[in-house]
């Protein structure tokens, strides 16, 4: 019995032997085949793509943040004493509305007076006109009686002036976000009262490349986007395009929107913009991964009768090259084919072979 187990125990490992021995035997074999793989293939293979005479369309993307178009400080425009106060922070005011009253007894006293003053310069001008008119007066005392009149006109417009402006007055239509000051506090002319803000609509800034920026006008339509509202798109304008550039050659750019009051929007919030940009003019156009180097020394292969020429070409590094596309000045002409996969392997008249994609 004992012999027999040691029988099975001994056909089983000679099996397991056998069976390491095939494998290793096989991966031997994997390895001389690789070996045997010539590095120095005669050809490459690659993939090419004719050179297209086109007029390209793209877009502008830009990440911004949306601002007030408007902001408004409202001040005193007379000193005195705060008798009344009509604001509280996020209160929505119309144009016209009293945000404040200023202390004006003493300005009315005044436009009391200078009313009478005026009716007294009144009566006494035609008095002196009609002594005039008999000759009992001269046409210089006409003439400083009127003065006198004009005068007391004046002091009334401005007395009539400096009442209204203890009435602080909303000059547009806004929400209040800062109260500057309460009821019983003495305020001095130009003090701030309080702060609004128009919300229903949006300027967003944005500082975009000279080679764009030669691209845009007045006008011009802008789909924007926010990660608030996913999915819903909000159409602006550009309503600024600055005629100066910093020191990076970056221009600054506005795009107003009108505030949805179904997915309404606040101040500070970040935004994607899209702006079209117009068509470009027909020109000679490759792919860009044909090329080689850099835009500045620019070379591409060329597929010709079987093999791969490095030529050298001038690239527009203006507004006709987008993400995709490089535009060509010189070098190639329509229907060259450029290789576009392979290049890694390639050098200066190899024989190639082109893979149909």
């Amino acid at each position: 019995m004992k012999k027999s187990k040691k029988t099975i125990v001994l056909i089983v490992s000679l099996i397991l032997v056998g069976l390491i021995i095939m494998q290793l035997s096989a991966n031997r074999k994997k390895i001389v085949a690789n070996k045997n793989v010539s590095t120095d293939l005669t050809y490459v293979s690659v993939s090419v793509a004719p050179v297209k005479q086109m007029a390209l369309n793209d877009t502008l993307s830009l990440v911004g943040n949306l601002d007030v178009a408007s902001e408004v400080i409202i001040s005193a425009e007379a000193a005195g004493k705060i008798t009344s106060l009509n604001v509280e922070l996020g209160q929505m005011k119309s144009k016209g509305s009293v945000i404040a009253q200023i202390d004006d007894k003493l300005k009315k006293i005044a436009v009391q007076k200078a009313a009478i003053d005026v009716e007294k310069r009144k009566k006494d001008l035609e008095r002196v006109k009609n002594l005039v008119k008999g000759g009992s007066y001269t046409e210089q005392q006409l003439d400083d009686s009127q003065n006198l009149y004009d005068v007391a006109v004046n002091a009334l417009e401005q007395a009539q002036k400096q009442l209204a402006d203890t009435k602080i007055i909303c000059p547009e239509r806004g929400i209040v976000t800062k109260k500057s000051v309460q009821v019983g506090e003495y305020v001095n002319l130009a003090a701030p009262i309080a702060t609004i803000v128009d919300v229903s609509k949006f300027k967003i800034k944005l500082n975009v490349s000279e080679t764009d920026a030669y691209l845009l006008k007045l006008g011009d339509k802008a789909q924007v986007t926010s990660d608030v509202y996913p999915g819903i798109t909000f159409q602006g304008k550009i309503s600024f395009v600055s005629p100066k550039g910093d020191g990076s050659h970056n221009y600054p750019v506005e795009i107003e929107i009108v505030n949805n009051s179904k997915y309404p929007l606040k101040s500070g919030t970040f935004v994607n913009a899209e702006i079209p940009l117009p068509k470009m003019r027909e020109s000679l156009y490759i792919p860009r991964e044909a090329l080689q180097g850099s835009i500045n020394d620019a070379q591409v292969y060329v597929a010709q009768n079987g093999k791969a020429f490095l030529k050298n070409i001038v690239v527009d590094k203006g507004i006709n090259t987008n993400n995709n596309f490089i535009n060509i000045v010189s070098g190639l002409n329509v229907n060259d084919q450029v290789i576009t996969k392979g290049q890694l392997n390639l050098a200066n008249g190899k024989s190639i072979r082109i893979i149909k994609e």
